[in-house]
């Protein structure tokens, strides 16, 4: 169940992936840090390393490039959600239960991680092409984990959609805003946030929302 009752919220990170070791995983957390205080340009290697406790050098030893760091972690991010939402449909019964916890792992992810989630959309240009086209390719993965589900919803009939590329993308909107306007302390937990977001896309397919909406 999405619980409405407040957790601890996670680090701007997300938890470390295998193969990412220490001292890559803290420098990772630094540039968050960094880039989401003071902007991608503005953002220093010494901003970055002094952040991590490190040496500018000690950077180096790890990524190439404040753009390496920043890389990192779009593409982090972005898999990280990715995996959350493929195991939240999985564990769904129906589709309207599986568009639900959908949006509510969504949102509530861009919530807990609203610095990383603004990093990734706000400093996307900065990538390289290369990078750029890597992290469209996870887009893509996302925007089609949300276009099956809602197609299985339509042709079982619990859905009413006229344009699933187009409700794809906003029901997508609706859960990636939640980055750019959240704020730790604000009245609404990131659970609640959730659940708000899956009772109104739910509306939005012209699904009845379910009684409740499970992330557990």
């Amino acid at each position: 169940m999405l619980s409405t009752v407040s957790g601890p919220v996670r680090p701007a990170v997300p938890p470390r992936l295998p193969g990412v070791g220490d001292t890559q995983h803290r420098l990772m957390e630094a540039a968050a840090d960094a880039f989401a205080d003071k902007g991608f340009h503005a953002t220093t290697t010494r901003d970055i390393a002094a952040r991590a406790g490190l040496s500018p050098a000690g950077v180096y030893i790890h990524f190439a490039s404040k753009e390496a760091l920043l890389f990192a972690l779009s593409e982090r991010g972005h898999e990280a959600v990715r995996d959350l939402i493929v195991e939240a449909v999985e564990a769904a019964p129906t589709p309207a239960e599986a568009l639900g916890r959908l949006l509510a792992t969504f949102s509530q992810w861009h919530a807990e991680h609203y610095r990383v989630g603004r990093i990734v959309q706000y400093e996307f240009t900065h990538l390289t092409p290369e990078h750029q086209a890597a992290v469209r390719r996870l887009r893509r993965e996302i925007d089609g984990v949300v276009e099956r589900v809602l197609r299985a919803g339509v042709g079982s009939g619990a859905f009413a959609v006229d344009d699933v590329r187009a409700t794809v993308l906003a029901l997508l909107s609706l859960c990636v805003d939640v980055a750019r306007w959240y704020e730790p302390g604000i009245r609404r937990s990131p659970a609640q946030i959730g659940a708000t977001n899956a009772s109104l896309g739910l509306r939005l397919v012209s699904a009845a929302p379910p009684t409740a909406v499970s992330r557990e």
